[in-house]
């Protein structure tokens, strides 16, 4: 199955078709894997997300999700925006337990956790991004596919329906800009 099946998948899970969705999850479910292995590559060592977690959890909000799907390079957009918010999530509580906020949830699923991960890096890089985005919010989505999403250039250029180059421009520009907003 290709891109176009999944495309059709989303398009009949759109219309409310549940075996269009038990359909595509197979389909989806290693690059799913992938990317947030790649995005959780990016945090310290020790971080209490396995990959699994994290795509069962961004899969878990995108069932429940309103969109309207455009194909595949859009599903796995959207994916990856609701993976990092998921670690937003999770930096969050983190930093609340560590000051003797909430006591400690632990699900079925959930890893062991070998070491506190750097919540407040997590925190601060979000609030950068929501910086960038009121400033310039292709800048933000640009930055957010290719790094977060593991989008490729022109995957990104597609998605957004933009050029290579103005990706690679945007890119070059939010990098230097978080660059000197997280210094």
């Amino acid at each position: 199955m290709g891109a176009l099946d999944v495309t059709e998948l989303l398009d009949r899970w759109g219309t409310g078709d549940r075996d269009a969705l038990e359909a595509l999850i197979p389909l989806v479910y290693e690059e799913l894997r992938a990317v947030a292995r790649r995005r959780l590559r990016s945090e310290r060592p020790g971080h209490t997300l396995s990959p699994t977690d994290l795509v069962h959890e961004a899969y878990g909000r995108l069932v429940e999700a309103e969109v309207p799907w455009q194909d595949r390079v859009h599903f796995f957009a959207v994916a990856a925006g609701t993976m990092r918010r998921v670690l937003v999530d999770h930096a969050r509580s983190r930093t609340r337990n560590k000051r003797g906020g909430a006591a400690l949830r632990v699900t079925l699923t959930e890893s062991v956790p070998l070491e506190a991960g750097d919540p407040e890096a997590m925190l601060a890089l979000h609030r950068a991004l929501e910086k960038l985005e009121a400033k310039d919010s292709r800048k933000a989505r640009v930055l957010e596919l290719h790094f977060f999403a593991g989008l490729s250039y022109a995957e990104t250029a597609l998605a957004l329906d933009i050029s290579e180059a103005t990706v690679d421009r945007d890119l070059r520009f939010a990098r230097a800009w978080l660059q000197r907003e997280l210094s």
